[in-house]
């Protein structure tokens, strides 16, 4: 099954990483485009969890160009590709039926109103007003502007401040979001004497002058530091003007990030947490550990896929349970000792359920797109 050819797959790539944008995925991820040409053109894509046989055989069935895999794979370096391998054979065989590859995976959990989120949805929901509570990323996500990593703070003879704030606008000082040539000063006073061969623009070398001066703060890109340094000398009528280089701390954002922290707005008993994942998942087996005696709790970490890395954070902001997808038998026995319970309703299962949702997205943007979700894809375990 063939469709009428509507966009490149370059074009494609951009409104994904609009939905989730790659920055805010893990260091240690393998996200992106991972196999395909960017000129390709792109009107049918179907959406997986894993790439499998099973699955590459029904994406080439189906006639689609690329396969939106939430988990990449590729994810060690590869020393050759041959058919030596079941996972080597299956990437030849999408090379050679023209099929294309992209993963966004742990940008998807990140970002807000993804896998992460959809996964809360079923244990604090949307307009509960008994317990949808409040809800923020356990380990926030943190960046700067581009414009404002640094802030450049010197100190200026009170009538040559426009001067030299316009000489460093110049050279990208200043600039914030869609505002240009921002500062902040305060007036002050200054002093200085000059040593033998200075020439001061105020006073005389060798006598404590003190001048009026202004103190002239601007944010500007690491990248543009070494302009704007060489620009002040050239605009500061001083000699030796003061200058301060600082850099600034990203900005954690409340709503991106890895996992989340839910906090309830009324206490809710385990069993009913338990209920809830077995509606949200449409599943009717989960594993937990239940510490709490008997009490309702009120503050839930949840981590789509394997999250035990998260326990200590989650630990520490005080959470009650721990809510994902798999750990190991001395991760849950870890959490118990420090008296948190653990939700485990298996790894593909806590994503698996975004699917439609992440193709809804995917069709608003794409609208002349075929967005298939696979029928292949499923979990490797099955419980009887």
């Amino acid at each position: 099954m063939r469709y009428d050819l509507t966009m490149q797959l370059s074009e494609l790539v951009q409104k994904l990483n609009d939905l989730a944008p790659l920055y805010l995925a893990e260091d240690w991820d393998n996200v992106g485009l991972l196999v395909g040409r960017s000129e390709r053109e792109v009107s049918a894509v179907m959406l997986t969890i894993d790439v499998t046989p099973d699955v590459v055989k029904e994406a080439i069935r189906a006639g689609v160009q690329v396969l939106i895999a939430y988990h990449p794979v590729i994810f060690h370096p590869l020393q050759r590709l041959c058919d030596d391998t079941p996972r080597e054979k299956m990437l030849i065989d999408l090379l050679e039926a023209g099929i294309s590859v992209y993963s966004p995976h742990t940008a998807l959990d990140a970002v807000q109103g993804g896998v992460t989120d959809w996964l809360c949805d079923g244990l604090a929901p949307a307009g509960d007003s008994g317990s949808g509570g409040d809800r923020r990323a356990l380990i926030p996500f943190e960046s700067l502007p581009p414009t404002e990593q640094c802030k450049l703070v010197t100190f200026v003879p009170h009538n040559e401040v426009e001067r030299v704030r316009s000489a460093l606008a110049t050279t990208g000082a200043g600039l914030i979001g869609n505002y240009e040539q921002c500062s902040f000063s305060v007036a002050g006073t200054g002093s200085f004497r000059g040593l033998e061969g200075a020439e001061p623009a105020i006073g005389e070398a060798g006598r404590l002058e003190h001048v009026r001066e202004v103190r002239l703060e601007m944010v500007l890109s690491r990248a543009s530091v070494p302009l704007a340094l060489e620009t002040l000398q050239r605009f500061h009528p001083y000699e030796e003007p003061a200058v301060d280089i600082y850099d600034l701390r990203p900005r954690p954002e409340r709503n991106r990030g890895t996992g989340r922290k839910i906090v309830l707005d009324q206490p809710v008993p385990f069993a009913e947490i338990v209920e809830r994942m077995h509606q949200h998942l449409h599943q009717r087996f989960v594993k937990f550990r239940d510490m709490t005696g008997g009490k309702p709790l009120r503050t839930i970490g949840v981590v789509p896929g394997a999250g035990a890395s998260l326990l200590p954070a989650a630990v520490e902001q005080g959470c009650e349970l721990f809510v994902t997808g798999e750990m190991k038998h001395h991760e849950v026995l870890n959490a118990a000792l420090q008296g948190c319970s653990v939700l485990l309703a298996g790894h593909t299962n806590t994503e698996r359920g975004y699917l439609p949702t992440y193709a809804r997205q995917i069709s608003e943007k794409c609208p002349d797109i075929k967005v298939h979700i696979s029928k292949e894809d499923r979990t490797s375990l099955s419980l009887e």
